[in-house]
């Protein structure tokens, strides 16, 4: 295997909760710190089909990128497309889960108008690949600013950047939830893609909408201030907050706390590694 574990490096937590109006919860999360990948989908459809999109997508994308890190050194890009490897191996899971999901819904009844959002990030050579789509988000935390880093794909989003909306106005909007792109629901999908640099003691959150909408960001920064490093604590805080607010969709949340800082080994030493691993 070319690619060194990032167990050491990260600290990974995930925590999901139906909350206290829907019977299901059509969220789905997954995280590896061995290969340093986090994911959250939230599904929706009829039937509880979301759930089934929300599956998918997560064990599609997991699968994936471990087995493209498997065979793949993520040192190298890809200069024609500016994109570099992690990008190009997101981009892929997602694209694939798309369209299995999309064919999923076409040829299963019950599966029919499924879909789900979908966020992850994966670290490598001290950086993360985002990718997303839909409204399900990624934040992080360094030194005391807690940043937003996605940016919505719904309609509320298009709206305020449009200038019809400011963001105040935006947040006692009605029709906050109408995603404007979504995997599953047409054969292609455009996966918005991001790289960022990671700093140690960074702390990396993705969330379904179930929890912002429920939190306001200041309160999910207070949240994490307050809990410090310990993750389990943070994410319990996070999903109590949204339940005694309401919680009235389902709660999810992944964590990373960037622990050591986890440079690529360079290109000829890794080769070398390579043949003996």
């Amino acid at each position: 295997m070319s690619h060194a574990s990032l167990k050491a490096k990260l600290r990974c937590v995930g925590l999901t909760d139906t909350g206290k109006v829907r019977e299901h919860n059509e969220d789905m999360i997954a995280h590896d710190s061995e290969i340093g990948l986090l994911v959250l989908a939230d599904g929706m459809g009829g039937y509880n089909a979301g759930e089934v999109a929300s599956g998918l997508a997560v064990k599609i994308i997991l699968a994936m990128v471990r087995d493209a890190i498997e065979r793949e050194d993520l040192s190298i890009g890809d200069r024609q497309a500016g994109l570099s490897r992690a990008g190009i191996i997101l981009r892929d899971a997602v694209a694939r889960a798309n369209k299995i999901i999309h064919q999923t819904a076409r040829s299963q009844p019950n599966c029919e108008g499924m879909g789900t959002t979908v966020v992850a990030c994966l670290f490598h050579n001290n950086k993360v690949t985002l990718a997303h789509v839909g409204d399900s988000r990624a934040y992080r935390l360094r030194g005391r600013q807690l940043k937003q880093i996605t940016s919505d794909h719904s309609l509320l989003q298009e709206l305020v950047d449009r200038g019809f909306y400011s963001p105040e106005e935006a947040l006692r909007a009605k029709n906050k939830n109408y995603v404007t792109r979504a995997l599953g629901v047409d054969a292609e999908v455009e996966v918005e893609l991001q790289e960022q640099a990671v700093e140690r003691g960074d702390i990396w959150l993705l969330c379904s909408d179930g929890l912002n909408d429920m939190v306001q960001d200041d309160d999910i920064h207070i949240t994490l201030g307050n809990c410090g490093t310990d993750l389990n604590a943070v994410s319990s805080q996070l999903v109590k907050k949204a339940n005694d607010n309401g919680g009235k969709d389902n709660i999810s949340v992944v964590m990373a706390e960037v622990v050591d800082s986890f440079p690529a080994r360079s290109g000829i030493i890794s080769q070398i590694l390579q043949r003996f691993s």
